[in-house]
């Protein structure tokens, strides 16, 4: 709706400081971060978040602090995960380019600008949590790997 993208044009006049990137997502940072570290497209976020539309309907809020993987989501709240630092709470709108675009995603309507306030907890590399994932598989299971997992046994048949 071009109404949308107007709004958030009029929005953007009289909000400051609002920061807007060469790609177009506008951004405010609420509460800055802390050390200098930021998210890449190889990392998993732990965040707090919640998605408004422009008349204020929530569509989407976390819980409890939710892992989110940066490159699993859409353009605008990627880019922007990737300008945070720790502790960092910022407002994102994100234009439908940068979002779901034509595309009507459950009770967001298609051409919708999505408002999202964000909280960065932490992040890890997505190797580092799979390795986690891992080592905790192994000691729910009692130090077993699952068949098929591994070397095996030495003096095991390797079928050679």
């Amino acid at each position: 709706m071009a109404g949308d993208v107007e709004s958030l044009t009029q929005e953007k006049a009289t909000r400051s400081p609002v920061v807007e990137t060469a790609s177009g997502l506008q951004y405010k940072v609420l509460t800055p971060g802390k050390g200098g570290a930021k998210p890449t497209n190889a990392d998993i976020a732990l965040i707090n978040y919640e998605g408004k539309l422009t008349n204020g309907t929530t569509f989407d809020k976390s819980e409890q602090p939710t892992p989110m993987p940066v490159k699993d989501v859409v353009p605008g709240f990627s880019e922007a995960l990737k300008l945070m630092t720790k502790g960092g709470k910022y407002r994102l709108w994100i234009k439908p380019s940068l979002g779901y675009g034509a595309a009507a995603k459950g009770p967001i309507p298609a051409n919708s600008v999505l408002v999202f306030d964000v909280e960065l907890i932490d992040f890890i590399p997505e190797s580092v949590l799979r390795q986690m994932q891992q080592q905790q598989m192994m000691q729910q299971s009692g130090g077993a790997l699952p068949p098929g997992a591994g070397a095996p046994p030495a003096g095991a048949p390797t079928g050679k």
